[in-house]
């Protein structure tokens, strides 16, 4: 049974892909009202996927699916945030980056059922797993709530800098190829690069979002319906985001506080129970109260707001197209 259901959501997954790749703002840089009416409309399928989960497994688990697919949504604004530094730091025009965006959604899933499927047998043999991600939890919070940008340099990164002693790279896009071949000798360019970075980065997302998901439920199915709908439209979202991103100025802050409640949670589950119900409404309340609060402060400081998105966008270093 749980074979087929994976078979099943990896036919909607590609179904899905493709729509979108077709559909958003194809061949150029989409609108912010298209991303407005794009990313509603992807929430409001992931949460109405909620309706099938309660048909097939019960209660439980779609009130578990709706905590997963909510956290890993906030999530994965910060890979927007990343995206958003990476793109500034390779110098990626605005044509090219729908394309990036893509693959580093198919790079993202594949590398987080890899992990759920990791975790799931790590979690049935050794019980103390648990505690280690819960910790981990709590370190990482504490790294999100210091500043996600503070550690994405792609020179310090070990797949960018592998692949740069591996290939010469051009200096220039190239139409937005992967690889060139160039008086006898083939050359990766930026966006190889640029993508290589994108795929590092899902690995460290993946860190600490698998590890929030097992908190929440051990079924392997339920977190990967989370996450495959959770990064579903993240094209539109990162349009939508570039533009909304002045209203979310404790965005980084309201994650945090949920991976450190997350992790607790972990590290006490053999002495104090938390049910799926008090955890969703726990996630709720807490992003209820960092949108309210960042809407609030973006009125009464603006220039703050300013301020912090401007040393967002760069922290990276500046774009050298000689590479």
């Amino acid at each position: 049974m749980q074979l087929l259901e994976f078979g099943g959501l990896i036919v909607v997954l590609i179904v899905l892909l493709a729509l979108d790749l077709r559909f958003f703002a194809r061949g150029r840089e989409g609108t912010f009202r298209e991303s407005v009416i794009w990313s509603l409309g992807w929430l409001a399928l992931g949460l109405a996927v909620t309706g099938v989960v309660l048909a097939l497994h019960g209660s439980e688990d779609a009130i578990n699916y709706v905590t997963v697919y909510l956290i890993e949504r906030s999530l994965s604004l910060d890979n927007l945030f990343v995206f958003i530094l990476l793109f500034a730091y390779f110098g990626v025009p605005h044509r090219y980056r729908a394309r990036l965006i893509f693959w580093g959604i198919i790079a993202a899933l594949v590398l987080r059922g890899l992990a759920i499927l990791g975790g799931t047998a790590l979690i049935e043999q050794f019980h103390f797993v648990l505690y280690v991600l819960g910790v981990l939890l709590l370190v990482l919070a504490y790294r999100i709530y210091r500043g996600v940008g503070e550690n994405v340099d792609p020179d310090r990164n070990l797949i960018v800098r592998g692949v740069r002693r591996l290939f010469p790279v051009t200096d220039g896009f190239r139409q937005g190829r992967w690889f060139v071949r160039e008086d006898g000798r083939r050359f990766v360019t930026p966006a190889f690069l640029c993508l290589a970075a994108i795929v590092a980065a899902d690995i460290a997302f993946a860190v600490d979002s698998i590890p929030a998901a097992f908190a929440i439920t051990r079924e392997p199915f339920i977190i990967w319906a989370g996450n495959v709908f959770a990064l579903l439209g993240l094209r539109a979202l990162f349009v939508l985001v570039e533009g909304l991103i002045r209203r979310f100025r404790y965005l980084d802050e309201t994650i945090a506080f949920v991976l450190g409640l997350i992790g607790v949670k972990l590290l006490v589950e053999e002495w104090v129970k938390v049910g799926p119900v008090t955890s969703l409404v726990i996630v709720a309340v807490a992003f209820a109260i960092g949108i309210t609060a960042s809407l609030i402060g973006d009125r009464r400081d603006p220039e703050g707001t300013a301020a912090r998105l401007e040393a967002r966008t760069e922290r990276a270093p500046a774009v050298d197209h000689d590479l």
